[in-house]
């Protein structure tokens, strides 16, 4: 079922809130999906979901393959019969503030603040489309 990605229903985005591992869907360079396990974070008001992560790893390339317009990737998390997807354009940001903030906003959803690491990035995606059965 589509959902307006700024607007969501209260039962998507109280799922969003929950503690539940994500997978992300980035494109290779070759166009093949690669799929990891990840923590997001949803945040409809900015219309953006984020996922923290090392800049050196291979999302994070995948994401700069696609070069200044960004790559389209997808983030879905499943318990159950439950399931919801967010899909949208993925820039890398390494800016101090907005690595902190969404450090914050992981550590509000997963309950753990994760160790420092001067090497963290944020993949930030800008939301187009949200789906699912929540």
């Amino acid at each position: 079922m589509a959902t307006d990605p700024r607007n969501p229903s209260d039962s998507y985005l109280s799922f969003w809130r929950e503690y539940h591992m994500c997978t992300l869907t980035t494109p290779r360079p070759d166009g093949t999906p690669h799929v990891v396990a990840v923590g997001v974070t949803y945040d409809p008001e900015g219309g953006y979901a984020r996922v923290i992560t090392n800049k050196n790893s291979r999302k994070v390339a995948n994401v700069l393959a696609a070069g200044a317009d960004g790559a389209r990737v997808a983030v879905c998390q499943v318990d159950k019969g439950r399931w919801a997807t967010l899909e949208g354009v993925a820039r890398i940001r390494t800016e101090a503030e907005t690595v902190a903030d969404a450090v914050a906003r992981y550590a509000e959803r997963y309950g753990r603040t994760p160790s420092p690491n001067p090497d963290r990035v944020v993949i930030e995606i800008a939301l187009t489309r949200a789906m699912g059965r929540a």
